[in-house]
Protein backbone atom coordinates (compact mmCIF):
# COMPACT_ATOMS: atom_id res chain seq x y z
CA UNK A 1 0.00 0.00 0.00
CA UNK A 2 1.54 3.32 -0.89
CA UNK A 3 2.40 5.90 1.76
CA UNK A 4 0.33 9.24 1.23
CA UNK A 5 2.87 12.06 0.57
CA UNK A 6 2.61 14.40 3.93
CA UNK A 7 2.69 17.41 1.45
CA UNK A 8 -1.04 16.93 0.43
CA UNK A 9 -3.96 17.50 1.33
CA UNK A 10 -5.35 18.95 4.81
CA UNK A 11 -1.30 19.10 5.74
CA UNK A 12 -0.21 20.78 2.60
CA UNK A 13 -3.16 23.30 3.56
CA UNK A 14 -2.06 23.75 6.72
CA UNK A 15 1.18 24.50 6.07
CA UNK A 16 0.42 27.11 3.51
CA UNK A 17 -2.48 28.81 5.84
CA UNK A 18 0.49 29.11 8.63
CA UNK A 19 3.14 29.96 6.22
CA UNK A 20 0.99 32.81 4.75
CA UNK A 21 -0.79 34.01 8.39
CA UNK A 22 2.99 34.39 9.48
CA UNK A 23 3.45 36.52 6.39
CA UNK A 24 0.55 38.51 7.13
CA UNK A 25 1.84 39.09 11.06
CA UNK A 26 5.30 39.74 9.85
CA UNK A 27 4.74 42.44 6.57
CA UNK A 28 2.02 44.31 8.99
CA UNK A 29 4.67 44.63 11.78
CA UNK A 30 7.72 45.45 9.95
CA UNK A 31 6.51 46.21 6.47
CA UNK A 32 7.52 44.75 3.24
CA UNK A 33 10.57 46.23 2.56
CA UNK A 34 12.16 44.15 5.56
CA UNK A 35 9.82 40.86 4.45
CA UNK A 36 12.25 37.98 3.44
CA UNK A 37 11.50 34.28 2.71
CA UNK A 38 14.19 34.01 5.21
CA UNK A 39 12.97 36.38 7.69
CA UNK A 40 9.66 34.39 7.86
CA UNK A 41 11.25 31.21 7.87
CA UNK A 42 12.81 32.03 11.13
CA UNK A 43 9.41 33.48 12.09
CA UNK A 44 7.91 30.73 11.76
CA UNK A 45 10.49 27.83 12.28
CA UNK A 46 10.79 26.03 9.20
CA UNK A 47 13.20 26.48 6.50
CA UNK A 48 13.13 28.17 3.34
CA UNK A 49 12.32 25.54 0.80
CA UNK A 50 9.19 24.35 2.73
CA UNK A 51 8.51 28.40 2.25
CA UNK A 52 8.72 27.78 -1.22
CA UNK A 53 7.23 24.52 -1.70
CA UNK A 54 3.95 25.24 -0.02
CA UNK A 55 3.30 28.46 -1.50
CA UNK A 56 5.77 29.29 -4.61
CA UNK A 57 7.84 31.96 -3.03
CA UNK A 58 7.58 35.93 -2.33
CA UNK A 59 5.45 37.40 -4.95
CA UNK A 60 3.03 34.38 -4.00
CA UNK A 61 3.02 35.63 -0.82
CA UNK A 62 2.50 38.79 -1.47
CA UNK A 63 -0.03 38.56 -3.70
CA UNK A 64 -2.69 36.09 -0.61
CA UNK A 65 -1.40 38.55 2.12
CA UNK A 66 -3.15 41.44 0.25
CA UNK A 67 -5.83 39.52 -0.90
CA UNK A 68 -6.47 39.11 2.59
CA UNK A 69 -6.30 42.86 3.36
CA UNK A 70 -7.91 43.98 0.30
CA UNK A 71 -11.16 41.54 1.48
CA UNK A 72 -11.05 43.79 4.21
CA UNK A 73 -11.55 46.54 2.80
CA UNK A 74 -13.88 45.54 0.08
CA UNK A 75 -15.88 44.17 3.18
CA UNK A 76 -16.20 48.34 4.37
CA UNK A 77 -16.64 49.19 1.07
CA UNK A 78 -19.46 46.89 1.00
CA UNK A 79 -21.00 48.11 4.05
CA UNK A 80 -20.86 52.06 3.18
CA UNK A 81 -22.16 51.93 -0.13
CA UNK A 82 -25.40 49.58 0.14
CA UNK A 83 -28.57 51.18 -1.31
CA UNK A 84 -26.53 54.07 -3.06
CA UNK A 85 -26.70 54.31 -6.78
CA UNK A 86 -24.88 56.25 -9.85
CA UNK A 87 -22.72 58.68 -8.83
CA UNK A 88 -22.84 58.83 -5.00
CA UNK A 89 -22.34 55.47 -4.94
CA UNK A 90 -18.88 55.54 -7.39
CA UNK A 91 -18.03 58.52 -5.45
CA UNK A 92 -18.96 57.10 -1.64
CA UNK A 93 -16.87 53.56 -2.51
CA UNK A 94 -13.80 55.24 -4.05
CA UNK A 95 -13.19 57.94 -0.72
CA UNK A 96 -14.33 55.27 1.21
CA UNK A 97 -11.60 52.63 -0.73
CA UNK A 98 -9.05 55.14 -0.54
CA UNK A 99 -9.39 55.58 3.33
CA UNK A 100 -9.30 52.24 4.04
CA UNK A 101 -6.44 51.90 1.82
CA UNK A 102 -4.55 54.55 3.46
CA UNK A 103 -5.04 52.95 7.09
CA UNK A 104 -3.15 50.66 8.28
CA UNK A 105 -2.39 47.54 8.18
CA UNK A 106 -3.23 48.09 4.59
CA UNK A 107 -0.70 51.09 3.99
CA UNK A 108 2.31 49.59 5.59
CA UNK A 109 2.70 47.00 2.94
CA UNK A 110 1.63 49.18 0.21
CA UNK A 111 4.41 52.09 1.22
CA UNK A 112 6.39 49.59 -0.71
CA UNK A 113 5.00 49.68 -3.88
CA UNK A 114 5.63 52.10 -6.20
CA UNK A 115 4.41 52.62 -9.86
CA UNK A 116 6.45 51.15 -12.97
CA UNK A 117 7.19 47.68 -14.18
CA UNK A 118 6.14 44.97 -11.74
CA UNK A 119 3.21 46.09 -10.28
CA UNK A 120 1.07 45.53 -13.14
CA UNK A 121 -0.97 42.66 -10.35
CA UNK A 122 -2.88 46.23 -8.95
CA UNK A 123 -4.30 46.39 -12.58
CA UNK A 124 -5.22 42.71 -13.35
CA UNK A 125 -6.07 41.27 -9.79
CA UNK A 126 -9.58 39.41 -9.84
CA UNK A 127 -10.11 40.80 -6.76
CA UNK A 128 -9.31 44.45 -7.55
CA UNK A 129 -11.22 44.25 -11.13
CA UNK A 130 -14.63 42.71 -9.26
CA UNK A 131 -14.24 45.16 -6.56
CA UNK A 132 -13.87 48.03 -9.01
CA UNK A 133 -16.71 46.57 -10.89
CA UNK A 134 -18.75 46.40 -7.96
CA UNK A 135 -18.17 49.98 -6.91
CA UNK A 136 -19.93 51.04 -10.20
CA UNK A 137 -22.75 48.77 -9.53
CA UNK A 138 -24.19 48.76 -13.31
CA UNK A 139 -26.56 46.26 -14.43
CA UNK A 140 -24.61 45.49 -16.96
CA UNK A 141 -20.64 44.87 -16.45
CA UNK A 142 -18.61 47.37 -17.96
CA UNK A 143 -14.60 45.88 -18.06
CA UNK A 144 -13.06 49.44 -19.67
CA UNK A 145 -15.29 51.46 -16.60
CA UNK A 146 -14.25 49.20 -13.75
CA UNK A 147 -10.52 48.88 -15.76
CA UNK A 148 -10.70 53.33 -15.50
CA UNK A 149 -11.91 53.70 -11.56
CA UNK A 150 -9.07 51.01 -11.08
CA UNK A 151 -6.68 54.02 -11.99
CA UNK A 152 -8.67 56.76 -10.90
CA UNK A 153 -8.35 54.85 -7.60
CA UNK A 154 -4.39 54.19 -7.89
CA UNK A 155 -3.60 57.64 -8.98
CA UNK A 156 -4.98 59.14 -6.13
CA UNK A 157 -3.28 56.39 -4.10
CA UNK A 158 0.23 57.22 -5.37
CA UNK A 159 -0.25 60.90 -5.81
CA UNK A 160 -3.11 62.26 -3.23
CA UNK A 161 -4.50 65.99 -2.64
CA UNK A 162 -3.31 67.37 0.35
CA UNK A 163 -6.80 68.27 1.65
CA UNK A 164 -9.42 65.23 1.55
CA UNK A 165 -12.19 67.46 1.19
CA UNK A 166 -10.65 69.04 -1.87
CA UNK A 167 -10.29 64.96 -3.24
CA UNK A 168 -13.33 63.98 -2.43
CA UNK A 169 -14.92 67.22 -3.87
CA UNK A 170 -12.72 66.44 -7.07
CA UNK A 171 -14.55 63.11 -7.15
CA UNK A 172 -17.90 64.39 -6.63
CA UNK A 173 -17.20 66.83 -10.10
CA UNK A 174 -15.08 64.40 -12.27
CA UNK A 175 -15.79 61.05 -10.83
CA UNK A 176 -19.20 61.12 -10.62
CA UNK A 177 -20.97 62.81 -13.77
CA UNK A 178 -19.82 60.06 -16.16
CA UNK A 179 -22.13 57.32 -13.90
CA UNK A 180 -25.48 59.28 -13.69
CA UNK A 181 -27.48 57.29 -15.93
Amino acid sequence: MAQQDWLLGDRHDAAAERIYAGAQELIVREGYDAFTIDALAAAIHCSPATIYRHTGGKAAIRDVVLARLSLQVVDTVRQEITGLHGPERVVTATVVALREMRSEPFARIMRAVQPGPGTDWLTTSPIVTDLAAEMLGQDVPDPLAAQWLIRVVLALWFWPLKDPRDEAEMLRRLLGPPFAQ
